[in-house]
């Protein structure tokens, strides 16, 4: 139960059973002790995980590996505690000096600087050695240690390095394409961020607050500062991902800036700025968008485009607009509306008070429902 309590939303209840545990008069082992320091260390107790560590040592539990590791883990925002209990550890393997490397990094005791750059260079090369190098295309690479191996090499400067070791990942994540763009932005290299970041976006990618938050900054300043210089009118891809980021973090007038420069836009361009309109609450906007979109462009839309723009009819309240959008989707463009469209217009019609509409057009819906729905 302890264990069980450790990993849900309720973690404290561990706390409580062991308290019951103690009271009723049994005694607590090895598999009990690192599940409860492990919540100590969740809800941030640490009173109450030294009571658990004095009780540990008074069982004679501390020699066990995975006991003074979660004593380690603990400790992690008390550095002097934590090597306290690692000095006392008997015998140290690799567990009990990851864990207090760990700590010492979690509490920013390990910031890189240009004179690390051996150090980790004798580091990647001993991971090599040892047969785990994650640039090696395999079924289930190390995400984690690849994105901190090339991180390391950007963030000393070593940006060449770094972007050869991110092309040759086998697969990457938001984290990974994070990282290149934060090395790339660290050093004022804000074309080659802008790069990434595009090539980031195209490969479906959404960009996230920690893209472009850094020190307070949005992407850095060199970004914003050399964004205004290129001629975007150019790429559209570039032009879009900018589209996107500016729209999403709530700088409508830079998006619709961008988006007019655009001297193509395709789209995915369109949707962009569709999107980042009625994620602000434009939603008139939005739909005269999309209707530039159609009859000026001549662009066809997608089921991502008709998901914004019937959210964008519920924002403003236009019922039958969006039963025409609904059923043009299907007509014209021979798009089978989704769980998200029909979500949408059950939306719009319950917005409006048309409960009964809303509740036929569920009964009549051709796919399953889902709880969101309801």
């Amino acid at each position: 139960m302890i264990k069980g309590y450790s990993n849900s939303d309720t973690p404290d209840e561990s706390l409580l059973l062991y308290r019951e545990l103690l009271q009723r008069g049994q005694s607590p082992d090895h598999f009990t002790f690192p599940f409860v320091l492990k919540v100590c260390s969740i809800v941030y107790d640490h009173d109450y995980g030294k009571c658990v560590h004095n009780h540990v040592l008074k069982t004679g539990f501390e020699v066990n590996v995975y006991v003074y590791t979660s004593l380690l883990n603990m400790y992690a925002c008390c550095m002097r505690s934590g090597l306290k209990v690692f000095d006392e550890i008997p015998k140290w393997n690799v567990v009990a000096w990851t864990s207090l490397i760990s700590g010492y990094v979690n509490n920013d005791c390990a910031r890189p600087r240009s004179r690390d750059l051996g150090t980790g260079k004798l580091v990647h090369s001993r991971v090599c050695q040892l047969g785990y190098d994650p640039f090696v295309s395999s079924c289930n690479p190390n995400l984690v240690l690849a994105t901190a191996i090339f991180d390391m090499y950007a963030k000393c400067g070593n940006l060449n390095t770094a972007r050869d070791l991110f092309d040759k990942m086998p697969k990457r994540n938001l984290v990974a394409w994070n990282s290149m763009i934060a090395g790339y932005n660290q050093y004022g290299q804000a074309e080659e961020a802008l790069g990434v970041f595009s090539d980031m976006f195209v490969s479906g990618f959404d960009p996230d607050k920690a893209t472009f938050l850094r020190r307070d900054l949005a992407l850095g300043q060199s970004f914003h500062t050399y964004v205004p210089k290129m001629n975007i009118c150019k790429d559209v891809a570039i032009g879009t991902a900018l589209v996107d980021m500016y729209a999403k973090f709530g700088d409508a007038e830079s998006a619709q800036k961008v988006f007019s420069e655009l001297k193509t836009k395709d789209r995915m361009a369109w949707t962009s700025m569709i999107i980042g309109l009625t994620m602000h609450g434009h939603g008139e906007e939005a739909l005269s968008t999309f209707k530039r979109m159609q009859e000026v462009a001549s662009v066809i839309p997608d089921q991502i485009t008709y998901i914004e723009v019937l959210c964008a009819c519920s924002h403003v309240g236009l019922v039958e607009e969006g039963q025409r959008h609904l059923t043009e989707m299907r007509n014209v463009y021979g798009i089978e509306p989704t769980i998200e469209h029909y979500c949408c217009m059950v939306d719009l019609l319950s917005r409006a008070g048309r409960f009964k509409e809303a509740e036929r057009l569920v009964e009549q819906m051709p796919i399953l429902l889902s709880g969101e729905l309801f």
